[in-house]
């Protein structure tokens, strides 16, 4: 069973992606209905191997705060483990899959990475 907060943010990826015409959101909103154990986990060193500065990644799960951040990204998570949001926030910008939506609804130059 889902807590309400996670149905409502699938819900609201799913409107969403119909409204805007955007896969990505439809792409999400599939990872995270699955069970959390099952949902990525992503550790900082993957996101500065995976990224160039100025991308704008989203992690359909939670990312961890193993390793260093180089580039100047922007992060959209479910989660963040506090050592991780303290890690990018050097650099980059941390944001919640909500914010992301709310900022950039045609999703563009979005990438998920997981």
């Amino acid at each position: 069973m889902k807590n309400t907060t996670t149905q409502a943010l699938i819900q609201e990826l799913k409107r969403t992606a119909i409204a805007q015409e955007v896969p990505l959101w439809k792409r999400v909103a599939e990872d995270l209905e699955k069970p959390s154990r099952q949902r990525r986990s992503v550790n900082i060193f993957k996101i500065d191997a995976n990224a160039d500065d100025g991308d704008i990644l989203i992690v359909p799960g939670k990312v961890l705060g193993e390793g260093d951040l180089t580039k100047k990204v922007t992060v959209a998570a479910f989660s963040f483990s506090s050592q991780a949001a303290e890690k990018i926030g050097k650099n980059g910008k941390v944001m919640t899959i909500t914010e992301l939506i709310k900022s950039n609804p045609k999703a563009s130059k979005v990438r998920i990475l997981g």
